[in-house]
């Protein structure tokens, strides 16, 4: 049902003003599943190692939910090099339920290479039962600290590009929105520019860089979920990066990356976001993880 592979891929720096700085050519060991019909999934494999979760409260954008930073310890893992697409959800969509029915075609911008979307969290869940169930493989939800982990990508910048970002690196919102006079979400971030707004997604991988893991689309494009529910700071959290999911608002799931319909403060590599675990919005996909054998 799979194929080891290796995936090349090119990632590159900005300064604080968004200019490219340096570009780095690479490649990751992964894996390719097959779901059948010529629709395939790409897994790559993560190293494990140790990070720093969380923001320090002088990066652009802190909230009070961001902290404690605190050491957590990732085991390695297999994750998609996307998020998930339209054609693979079809494809998965259409096998047998396990728990809930699945919308063949749920997304609002319609594309088989586009990120679904407008998927809750327990429709996420499902998807990951039949892929498990179809491959023989166990597949899940990120945890939280899985998800910034892969984000960062070994980087402590406030963006896995550096210390800004531009709508050339990530599909989010670059415009400034107003409200009644006042600016409520800033297209800019620190000293980066202003950018475009597509207002809507674009295929998975259009832009063409990924992170130093080789992975693509983790600013911005649609916000993934997670398997934690909702804590509001990181007190008490686990250091081993298994997902949290007791003493918590578990009517609320972990969404994380931002999307095309936010601002860039959002899109950081540990912006935090929400939403109710029936809840399926037009900017809300997810990626998978694999657990294979040791």
């Amino acid at each position: 049902m799979s194929d080891l592979c290796e995936f090349e891929f090119h990632t590159l720096t900005v300064d604080a003003y968004g200019q490219p700085q340096e570009t780095q050519h690479c490649s990751a060991h992964g894996f390719i599943a097959d779901l059948g019909e010529g629709i395939e999934l790409e897994l790559v494999a993560i190293p494990g190692g140790s990070f720093l979760m969380g923001a320090p409260e002088t990066e652009e954008g802190w909230h009070p939910t961001q902290a404690p930073q605190h050491e957590v310890e990732i085991a390695p893992l297999w994750i998609g090099k996307y998020p998930i697409t339209q054609a693979q959800w079809g494809a998965i969509a259409a096998l047998p339920k396990i728990n809930r029915p699945l919308m063949p075609r749920p997304s609002c911008f319609e594309g088989n290479h586009r990120p679904v979307e407008q998927v809750s969290w327990l429709d996420a869940v499902e998807f990951c039962d039949r892929l498990s169930a179809h491959t023989g493989q166990t597949y899940r939800l990120p945890s939280e600290a899985e998800w910034e982990y892969c984000c960062r990508a070994t980087t402590s910048t406030p963006f896995c590009f550096g210390e800004t970002i531009t709508t050339d690196l990530a599909n989010y919102s670059g415009i400034d929105w107003e409200f009644e006079g006042r600016i409520c979400s800033r297209g800019s971030y620190g000293k980066g520019p202003p950018g475009s707004d597509r207002r809507e997604t674009i295929s998975v991988g259009s832009l063409q860089v990924a992170n130093p893991f080789g992975l693509y689309d983790m600013h911005g494009n649609v916000r993934e979920w997670c398997q934690d529910c909702w804590h509001p700071s990181y007190q008490g959290a686990p250091g081993d990066g298994t997902a949290w999911v007791t003493d918590g608002d578990c009517n609320q799931w972990l969404l994380r990356g931002g999307s095309w319909n936010n601002g860039p403060r959002a899109c950081r590599s540990a912006a935090r976001g929400k939403m109710e675990i029936d809840a399926s919005l037009y900017d809300i996909g997810f990626r998978v993880v694999c657990v294979l054998p040791h």
